[in-house]
């Protein structure tokens, strides 16, 4: 293993781990689930997928996406240990989809969209910290969706935190802010030691010296809804009491398998758009092996189910940090993990110290690098192909949800692309109009499929009595059964119209129509 990257994966690993602790918690809470099975997907995620992993700044976890539908699922299951089962039955399913090298979907995904996401996520997480920011808790950290579970949307609930300012967690934010950004601009740049002590780890710091300083003040304290919630067990009996077994006896449920698949599809498809996104992150530009990530995530997703965790995908948020801060190797994300195992069972109750506030700051400035303002001019630059489908994506993300947000900008995509695949089916002009007869020159393309068909129809229609067509197919490679069938019709009307046809192909030229059709009868039974 080689050593030398440390310097950079462990300061890396301790942002990952502020950055993932309240999305354990919240996201725990945000699916109705026990707080302690949000840390235990986080552990899992870090330590067992971080090993078995091919990525090397991916960072897994318990996904925001999938909390509606645990949510749903354990409500639908009966109990907490039934649903544990349908989280290892979807870890086995993702190790088959691995095996069938289904991870192959994830390239299918056009770079537009990808951007989008980033863009997305970028944007609902400032969106989403804001309340946080200001140290207004009432929906759980974690929840990225925009009708929330405390009965808010994204927007409604920056305005309902107008009223409701902590006034001691909102001074302690952006003092974290301000340490945040001081150490990013300037003190990184001064001397080594402000890169391999962290930002983040020092407005943590000050945030737990803000809270111990200011208790029992009414006005400029942070009361304990406005801190990090860790179960804090009371001996080891306790601690071991937080993991749940699985419920095997359900094994022949319906239901469950539902679930189970459910999971897997999710999951898996998160995890992919996750490796695509990271990919174009990374400054190396390594390329993750996609069947190899859903073996790891469906490994993942047994252990934890096994023990009593969430479902768990490679997550974008702590991906995203890990990259920001300069994680070179998978080594980072597995010592966040073992950050996060190491602290829940050694310092629970410091951490309860750590104000939201702080954290959410972090969060803003991950959010705010994810969404640049200047990636919306220099994707609309690219033309409206790319900017579409962009646009599409963020907005979807924003106002629904990831995955319904990737889809709609997906279906832009295809859109595009048959679009411009109807518009450039062909190439029309006319060459000369000497003799009185006018002379056209059409060039297929390479493929012409179905979708061409309006397109062609439209020009030859259009095509004047009297008039000479040269059709150049020495370019096609590939013509649809209703291409050939609309070339063969239109042969048989250019005798009534006096339209001339000669036919440029690798075969050779053709000027007689009853030849012309054989041509396309020979090259259809080809």
């Amino acid at each position: 293993m080689k050593l030398h990257t440390l310097k950079n994966d462990i300061p890396a690993s301790i942002v990952v781990f502020f950055v993932a602790l309240p999305l354990c918690l919240g996201i725990a809470l945000a699916s109705g689930a026990p707080l302690f099975s949000g840390l235990i997907a986080g552990i899992v995620g870090g330590i067992i997928v971080g090993i078995l992993s091919g990525s090397q700044i991916g960072v897994s976890g318990p996904a925001a996406g999938l909390a509606a539908i645990v949510l749903s699922a354990i409500a639908t299951l009966g109990s907490w240990e039934n649903f544990l089962l349908a989280v290892v039955l979807g870890g086995i399913i993702q190790i088959g989809f691995g095996i069938l090298r289904a991870g192959i979907i994830g390239y299918y995904f056009p770079s537009s969209v990808i951007k989008g996401m980033l863009t997305g996520i970028g944007i609902i997480i400032i969106l989403k910290q804001i309340p946080h920011f200001f140290g207004y808790d009432e929906d759980p950290e974690g929840d990225f969706a925009f009708f929330q579970v405390d009965g808010a949307n994204t927007f409604s609930e920056i305005f309902n935190l107008i009223g409701n300012i902590s006034i001691g967690a909102t001074i302690i934010a952006f003092i974290g802010l301000g340490i945040l950004l001081l150490w990013e601009k300037v003190l990184s740049k001064k001397h080594k030691f402000f890169t391999i002590v962290q930002g983040p780890l020092v407005a943590v710091a000050v945030g737990i010296i803000y809270f111990l300083i200011t208790q029992g003040s009414e006005k400029f304290g942070i009361s304990n809804e406005h801190l990090v919630s860790v179960p804090v067990p009371s001996d080891f009996d306790s601690f071991i009491g937080q993991f749940s077994t699985p419920n095997f006896s359900q094994i022949t449920n319906p239901a469950i398998w539902v679930t189970a698949f459910t999971i897997a599809l999710v999951a898996s498809l998160e995890t992919l758009l996750c490796v695509e996104a990271t990919d174009k992150l990374d400054p190396e530009k390594r390329v993750t092996p996609t069947n190899r990530e859903l073996l790891a995530q469906g490994t993942g997703n047994v252990i934890s189910g096994m023990i009593g965790g969430l479902p768990i995908t490679q997550v974008i948020v702590r991906s995203s940090a890990n990259i920001q801060s300069g994680g070179k190797t998978k080594k980072s994300a597995i010592i966040h993990g073992f950050f996060l195992l190491i602290s829940v069972i050694l310092i629970p109750n410091i951490l309860n110290m750590i104000p939201l506030s702080v954290l959410a700051a972090v969060l803003l400035i991950v959010g705010f690098k994810l969404a640049k303002p200047g990636l919306f001019k220099t994707i609309y630059q690219q033309g409206w192909k790319q900017f579409a489908p962009f646009i599409t994506t963020v907005v979807g993300i924003i106002f629904t949800d990831l995955l319904v947000g990737i889809g709609l900008g997906l279906l832009v995509g295809i859109a595009v692309i048959l679009l411009k695949s109807y518009q450039n089916s062909h190439f029309l002009h006319i060459e000369d109009k000497s003799n009185g007869q006018t002379k056209f020159k059409m060039t297929l393309a390479e493929e012409v499929t179905f979708i061409n068909k309006g397109a062609i129809l439209k020009e030859l229609e259009a095509l004047p009595e009297n008039s000479y067509l040269e059709l150049d197919v020495r370019k096609t490679r590939y013509l649809d059964h209703d291409i050939i069938e609309i070339l063969e019709n239109f042969a048989q009307k250019a005798k009534a119209r006096n339209i001339s046809i000669y036919l440029i192909s690798e075969r050779g030229n053709v000027e007689n129509p009853d030849s012309y059709i054989e041509f396309f009868k020979l090259r259809k039974a080809s």
